[in-house]
């Protein structure tokens, strides 16, 4: 699974009936914008655009970013339907088409945990730091041990099948993050930790860029 195409390939494949069952923001997120605002916004990954819906009420620009041109289909009907306003580009986490220090708020939910290798995770949070803006703030997130699912302790590489109506699965990689190994890999990184939590079997952060 260490091709990067393989992710794109993949979420194009299951994109329609993936984004059907992806209705509703996380209430993570919901509560990281809360009373929030900022000039732009960024959805990184930003599949059917459920947070970038969120991120319109908050901002004056969004930008939704992933690197699956069906799930960007999805996003682009979702916010015809719903009526609101999101610039869609398809594009790498590791390597961001934005310029530094443009964005002041960005949620990276659910994303991080699908790039194969450290390297590349890492070099997704930079870039994520690279592009926030010096008082910008985001929220980070990652499928962890500490989910029931899994029976670890510490952070490993799986494929976690997705059934399609007719019944074809689709492996999707994961790399399921420990706790301990997810703030590890935030503080390689070029982004500052405010705070860390698990929630819903998921590792989160609030970051800025580090000064």
């Amino acid at each position: 699974m260490d091709d990067p195409r393989t992710v794109r390939e993949t979420y194009d494949a299951i994109a329609s009936h993936f984004a059907k069952t992806r209705e509703y923001a996380w209430p993570e997120v919901e509560a990281f914008l809360d009373g929030s605002e900022g000039a732009m916004g960024l959805d990184l990954g930003c599949a059917n655009g459920r947070h970038a819906e969120l991120l319109a009420a908050c901002t004056e620009r969004v930008v939704g970013v992933d690197v699956s041109r069906g799930l960007l289909a999805e996003a682009r009907t979702r916010a015809e339907t719903r009526e609101f306003d999101v610039d869609l580009v398809q594009g790498d986490a590791a390597t961001l088409p934005l310029r530094a220090e443009s964005v002041g708020l960005a949620v990276y939910v659910a994303t991080i945990h699908h790039l194969p290798t450290r390297e590349q995770r890492v070099a997704s949070l930079d870039e994520l730091a690279r592009v926030l803006a010096p008082d910008g703030r985001a929220l980070v997130s990652a499928w962890s041990t500490a989910h029931g699912t899994f029976d670890s302790e510490v952070g490993f590489d799986t494929t976690v099948d997705w059934t399609l109506p007719g019944g074809e699965t689709v492996p999707r990689f994961y790399h399921i993050y420990a706790p301990d190994e997810f703030e590890a890999d935030v503080a390689a990184s070029a982004l500052a930790l405010d705070s860390v939590e698990v929630s819903s079997g998921n590792c989160y952060a609030v970051v800025r860029e580090k000064q």
